[in-house]
Formats: C-alpha cells, sequence, structure tokens
C-alpha cells in the first residue's frame, strides 16, 4: 500500500464510515479476477460507498491523492474490464451497495435504478407493475445496471429492441472531478450540445463512473412461445428470420449454435437434454412474445410459420415448447454456451460483429480459415444472427498447456481473427467491451480518426487517468492536481 492510497483510505474511513471501506485480504480475493479467470490483480482495498453522494466524495478524494479507480459492479465482464491492474496501483471503487430501484413508472415506460442494481431484480420489479425490462444475458442473476450501461451489454433480445444504448433514456455520474452528472430526465428532445449520457454509455469507466441509470420499459409478456429448429447451414438460418420477420413483428430472440456447441453444453451442463431427436449441423432457437392477450397465440404463431418452412426443406425439423419449463430448459442451453466453451478447455474467445448479411458466410468461412492456419485447433462460433453478433471460439490443440497456449499461439490467433472481422467490415467487440484484452488490438485496427478522437475525449474529461486505468485505452497516468 502507498503512503496516498493509505491516506485516501483513511479519509474515506472517516468521511462515509468502517462499511465503505474493505481492506480484509479474504474479502478482497473473489473481486480481484475476472469471470473467465484470464487476468489477476491487486488491490489494498475496496471502496464502497451507498450513495451516489458518497460516490462523488470518493473520487474527489481519489483526485487529491492522485489515487486511481477501478469501478466494480457485479464483475462480469467478459474482457477484463472490471479487474484491477496486477500492481495494486488502484483502488476498486464497487458500486455493489447503491441497489436502490428509486422509480418503476409503469404508464411512462420509465424505471430508474442505481447503479448496483442486479439485472434480475429490475426484471421482477418491472413485472410487479405490469412492465419488463427488454434486456436480458446469462450473467442476469449477478450482472448490474451500472456495468451493463458502462459496457453498453447486448443479449438475446437486441434483435427487436437494441443494445443497452437503445434502452437507456438518462444516467447519473460522477465525473473525474467529483461533480455529479444529473442527466436522469428522460427527455425526448434535449439539444444543448454533446450527449454526455450517452458518452457514458459504453465508455467501460473511464470517462465517469454510473451511479444510476433511467431505462425504457416495455409491456409485460402475456404470452411467449420458444421453439428448437434443426437447420442444414446458417444460410438457411437467415433465411428462415428473413421469412419470419417478413410475417411478424413478434420475434424477440434468434440465437444460432453449430451442433458442437450443443453437444458441448450436453456434454458438460447436468440436467440438460437435446431439443430434437435427430441430429442436425445447425441449431436456433427462437422466441416469439405477445404483450396483447388478444393476439395470435404465440405458440400458434410459430407453427404457422415454421409449417411452411420445414415444407420447403428451409428447416429439417422443429419442436415448440409444450411448458413454461421446457421453454426454460431450451433457454438453458443457450445460456450455458460460455460455460460449457470454458469446460473444454483453452480457446481464444471473440465477442465480434459482422454486417448481418455477412454472418453466414463469415462463421463457415473464418472457421474453415481458422482451423487451416492453426492445425489441431478448433474453430467454430454461435451468436445472435438477427444483429450480427458472433461469438468466434478458437479452442487450443488438445494437449497444449494453457499457458503456453494464450502467452504463444493465441495472440496470433486473436490477431489472425480479427483481421477477417475486419476485412468483413465489421467490429472486434460486439457487446463485451474492449476491456484490457483487446488494448492493442482497438491500437492496431480502429482507424486513426476514432483512436484520436477517444484520447481526446479521455484526456478532456479525465486528464490525468485515474478512472479504470489500463482499459479501453491505454494512457499514461499524469500527476495529480495538488
Amino acid at each position: 500500500m502507498t503512503p496516498a492510497q493509505s491516506s485516501m483510505i483513511q479519509a474515506v474511513r472517516t468521511a462515509l464510515g468502517d462499511k465503505a471501506v474493505i481492506d480484509d485480504a479474504h474479502d478482497i480475493e473473489p473481486w480481484l479476477h475476472d469471470w473467465r479467470g484470464r487476468y489477476h490483480g491487486a488491490t489494498p482495498a475496496i471502496l464502497a460507498p451507498d450513495s451516489t453522494a458518497g460516490v462523488a466524495q470518493i473520487i474527489t478524494l481519489a483526485a487529491a491523492h492522485g489515487v486511481p479507480l477501478v469501478p466494480q459492479g457485479g464483475n462480469t465482464s467478459m474482457v477484463g474490464g472490471a479487474t484491477p491492474p496486477a500492481d495494486g496501483s488502484a483502488l476498486i471503487l464497487s458500486l455493489r451497495r447503491l441497489k436502490r430501484i428509486r422509480h418503476v413508472d409503469p404508464t411512462a415506460n420509465l424505471a430508474v435504478a442505481e447503479a448496483g442494481v442486479i439485472l434480475a431484480d429490475l426484471h421482477d420489479a418491472a413485472l410487479a407493475q405490469g412492465r419488463r425490462f427488454p434486456l436480458t444475458l446469462g450473467a442476469r442473476g449477478s450482472a448490474t445496471l451500472g456495468g451493463l450501461a458502462s459496457t453498453n451489454a447486448g443479449g438475446t433480445q437486441v434483435l427487436r429492441f437494441g443494445t443497452m444504448r437503445s434502452l437507456v433514456a438518462g444516467i447519473e455520474a460522477v465525473l473525474p472531478d467529483g461533480q455529479i452528472h444529473d442527466g436522469l430526465a428522460a427527455l425526448k428532445k434535449d439539444n444543448r450540445g454533446y450527449d454526455l449520457d450517452h458518452l457514458l454509455v459504453g465508455a467501460e469507466g473511464t470517462l465517469g463512473v454510473i451511479t444510476a441509470v433511467t431505462v425504457r420499459l416495455v409491456p409485460a409478456i402475456a404470452a411467449r412461445a420458444v421453439a428448437w429448429v434443426g437447420l442444414s447451414s446458417p444460410h438457411d438460418a437467415l433465411r428462415l428470420l428473413h421469412a419470419l420477420e417478413s410475417t411478424t413483428d413478434a420475434i424477440e430472440s434468434f440465437e444460432l449454435l453449430p451442433a458442437e456447441s450443443l453437444a458441448a453444453v450436453l456434454r458438460h451442463i447436468p440436467a440438460t437434454r437435446a431439443p430434437l431427436a435427430g441430429a442436425h449441423r445447425w441449431h436456433v432457437l427462437i422466441e416469439a412474445v405477445a404483450s396483447d392477450a388478444g393476439a395470435e397465440p404465440p405458440a400458434q404463431l410459430l407453427e404457422r410459420l415454421l409449417a411452411p418452412a420445414l415444407a420447403a426443406g428451409l428447416a429439417a425439423d422443429a419442436v415448440i415448447a409444450a411448458s413454461e419449463a421446457q421453454a426454460e430448459a431450451f433457454w438453458r442451453i443457450r445460456d450455458s454456451l460460455s460455460e460449457s466453451e470454458r469446460a473444454l478447455g483453452p480457446a481464444a474467445q471473440h465477442d465480434i460483429s459482422v454486417p448481418v448479411e455477412r454472418m453466414p458466410d463469415f462463421m463457415l468461412d473464418a472457421a474453415a480459415a481458422c482451423d487451416a492456419r492453426f492445425p489441431g485447433t478448433q474453430a467454430s462460433g454461435f451468436g445472435h444472427l438477427g444483429d450480427g453478433n458472433v461469438h468466434f471460439h478458437v479452442r487450443a490443440p488438445a494437449g497444449m498447456d494453457a499457458a503456453e497456449w494464450y502467452g504463444d499461439l493465441a495472440p496470433v490467433v486473436t490477431s489472425y481473427v480479427h483481421d477477417l472481422v475486419t476485412a468483413a467490415g465489421g467490429s472486434i467487440s460486439a457487446e463485451h467491451g474492449i476491456g484490457q484484452m483487446k488494448l492493442a488490438e482497438l491500437q492496431r485496427l480502429a482507424a486513426p480518426a476514432r483512436m484520436a478522437a477517444l484520447r481526446a475525449i479521455k484526456a478532456g474529461l479525465d486528464p490525468h487517468g485515474l478512472l479504470n486505468p489500463g482499459k479501453l485505452l491505454a494512457l499514461a497516468r499524469g500527476p495529480a492536481t495538488p
């Protein structure tokens, strides 16, 4: 612990009380590594305020002492975005005690929730008012609203409702100098210059610390239906998606996965079973919903729309969940893909996007190119077909040591994959952010104009580089203002 850190920690304890400081090594340890176990950091303390004013006090003290802070919510980052530096130079700023849902307005279809509110809890609160927050993902039981906004999270309903950026109507945040930005009012028109709210969305805590969000709600689901479809190719899957979208706007999710991904779930996730009896090279999970009880029942809708696809050979087989339990069992397969992939061993994992119409070709061609370029590896992808987001994984050759893989070959594989993505007009980060995992690749591949603008924005708002150092942009920290 440095003298500056010691002095600051004592100042926080004096100002906010003992509950705002966690300095027991045992209590700190679970928050020092990322979800995937790829990045490990160190810190002498976690600072845990329970209010926006407390966050502002901490950030003001950090600026005065020149102590970097790493904002952290549910710690579900897939790119090491919430892991402190390994040298112990930063303190963790935990937002988990900011867990109040301040307001749910079913008439205005808005909710105001603090940064530490867990996504599943917001789902429940909205449902109690006859509304829902239409963003969900596998980590909904631990991911927090502040982190979701800071990373512009996606999930399985982007097809209809967009990413977190589309669902955020306002932001409250503490800026690097300790001032509070209150943008929670959900103004439909506001032309007062730069949109600071949406500058903070996706900034990964490098420009300010989000303390609360106003989010958009939609009517609760009156009925839903979930179908599992077997197909021969991702091209058939895209044609099926277009056929459904040309007929109805009730399709909220359209998730594509290859046979090997399904096999990994069945092998490694207990109590899972194949939805279809036969073997199929590709699979699609479809969810259709109705918000109006008088609308055509989603199960009937899917049955009506899938019948011609089956008759035409566009789909080989399909089943519509006969109960909520079966629907949840289908979704459990999709939600367990990352966990099952991790159980297969070391892999270079890529959260990328390409134009929707190019996604089928990319998934096939990139996998074949990687298998040929790196003998012994196995490449495959799954993802959200309707928005072009591919989770593209290249698994290490059998028997290769994890340290050797991650130290030597995986970076080469990742650069190769990102070159393929760039050539296809895509992005090296679709919904997980840059964090520390993709720093070098963003620098290598992003247009100079983009990088210059990002650096200028960071320097303007956080000139001393004290907020989430080493994430998104690798900038040297300057001296704090006395």
